[in-house]
């Protein structure tokens, strides 16, 4: 009895929800009474998680499966219940979502029209589920291809910090930069169309002295479709440089500069809109070393924090194109977190290690181009925090995490006492879930007295 009550309660939800659709049709689309395409979901526990596994058809035994449409399909999704907790299924970016189910053996379903192409993520919207492990993709339409060994590396290699400037005297340098606008390699299977200095995100950092002439040479590739621009920090002048280096697609700008405080100092586009071009990849830092350079260290990285703000949430295991929302970035609401530009720069596609006893130094800064970092290293503590990138500051001693706006930079040192893993963090922690992470590896002999398991 109770079974057949469960059916027609699924049997009524499926009809109020295509009734629904229908009304969302109107008169000019016709009236539909059955969708085009059904899939039934089960909620249970596989490989130690909460999931969705699929009932039937090609989705019948996968785990948070690929549910793939056409565009324009009237969509049903069936829900069973399998475990015996609450749960809904729900795909917010197109407005559809089930009824909560709670007994074990009860379903319920969502029916919706797949109006817009792309991928969009399903979820159980009950607290803590979606971590758990309860999400998947509904792919409208054919995916853009996914990243590819081919396609173009954008990370930025932390280990690319430069010559040191050491004791020399003060002399004419001369900067080239290229703007271009490529399709880079976002994560394992998806790309972006990212706007960069020099094919890199961040651009390379430019390694000066106080008291050198610097000039500037910026060109924008003729490839590009966009005016682009560079507005250096360091710079005492109109716009920082941004005033007479707007240059459009193909065209070459330049100015001189003289480099009046040493400091670590973040440079980006300033084309208007600038918080567009800077998301998009336009940012990185120059150092002005002081007289008789910065102290000699065993390590040195250059790493920037960044955000993304697309059409879809972030998701792992994203593919194809992630699009560009101008509704998110005035919104603040990045939906990726980087460091040196792709989600995997520092954890799987560059390496930054030490050995124990070695001194570390990291010149960071945040390209943004909103949010505040909390920069934070899980199991360390910094010896030194050049705070705001002061080099003529005394630096800031025994600092567990130290704020870095947008568009503003730190230098911390640290001295690596024992082997392992150390995790690079924004320690507003929950920034990790959107991609925010990197590895420093020390290798070297462990020291009970410092750290015993």
């Amino acid at each position: 009895m109770q079974k057949t009550f469960l059916l027609l309660t699924t049997v009524c939800a499926m009809f109020g929800s295509l009734s629904a659709v229908a009304a969302e049709q109107g008169s000019n689309r016709g009236v539909t009474y059955r969708p085009d395409v059904t899939f039934t979901l089960r909620t249970d526990i596989g490989e130690g998680k909460l999931v969705f596994i699929g009932e039937a058809g090609a989705i019948a035994g996968k785990i948070n499966p690929d549910l793939e449409v056409s565009p324009g399909a009237v969509v049903q999704i069936n829900l069973i219940n399998g475990d015996g907790a609450t749960h809904d299924v729900a795909i917010p970016e197109l407005g559809a979502k089930s009824d909560n189910i709670t007994a074990k053996g009860a379903a319920t379903s969502m029916v919706f029209r797949a109006t817009r192409t792309g991928t969009f993520e399903y979820l159980c919207t009950l607290p803590g589920h979606k971590a758990a492990g309860m999400f998947g993709r509904l792919i409208v339409g054919k995916l853009r291809e996914e990243a590819k060994g081919y396609v173009i590396n954008v990370a930025q290699d932390p280990r690319s910090v430069g010559e040191p400037v050491g004791t020399r005297a003060s002399k004419h340098l001369t900067l080239d930069l290229e703007a271009t606008e490529i399709e880079g390699q976002f994560s394992d299977k998806s790309i972006y169309k990212y706007w960069t200095f020099n094919n890199r995100v961040p651009g390379p950092l430019l390694r000066v002295k106080v008291g050198d002439t610097i000039t500037v040479n910026l060109h924008n590739s003729a490839s590009s479709t966009n005016i682009h621009s560079i507005d250096f920090h360091a710079v005492t002048g109109p716009g920082g440089g941004a005033a007479v280096t707007q240059a459009a697609p193909g065209e070459r700008k330049s100015f001189t500069f003289k480099a009046l405080h040493p400091g670590l100092f973040v440079y980006h586009c300033a084309t208007p809109m600038v918080a567009h071009h800077i998301a998009n990849g336009m940012y990185g830092m120059i150092l002005v070393e002081p007289e008789g350079g910065l102290p000699k260290v065993d390590r040195e990285f250059y790493v920037m924090q960044g955000e993304l703000y697309t059409t879809h949430s972030h998701h792992a295991n994203a593919r194809g194109l992630q699009e560009f929302s101008l509704e998110n970035l005035l919104a603040e609401n990045p939906q990726h977190l980087m460091f040196n530009g792709t989600m995997d720069a520092l954890t799987k596609m560059y390496t930054m290690e030490a050995n124990t006893g070695d001194n570390v130094r990291i010149y960071f800064g945040v390209g943004g181009p909103n949010l505040t970092s909390s920069f934070h290293i899980i199991g360390e503590v910094f010896d030194k925090v050049y705070d705001q990138a002061s080099l003529t500051s005394p630096p800031l001693l025994d600092v567990q995490t130290t704020l870095v706006p947008p568009g503003g930079a730190t230098i911390v040192e640290f001295k690596v006492d024992y082997p392992g893993r150390y995790i690079l963090v924004d320690h507003a922690l929950s920034r990790m879930e959107k991609g925010l992470a990197g590895y420093l590896t020390v290798r070297g002999e462990a020291n009970p007295e410092i750290f015993k398991p």
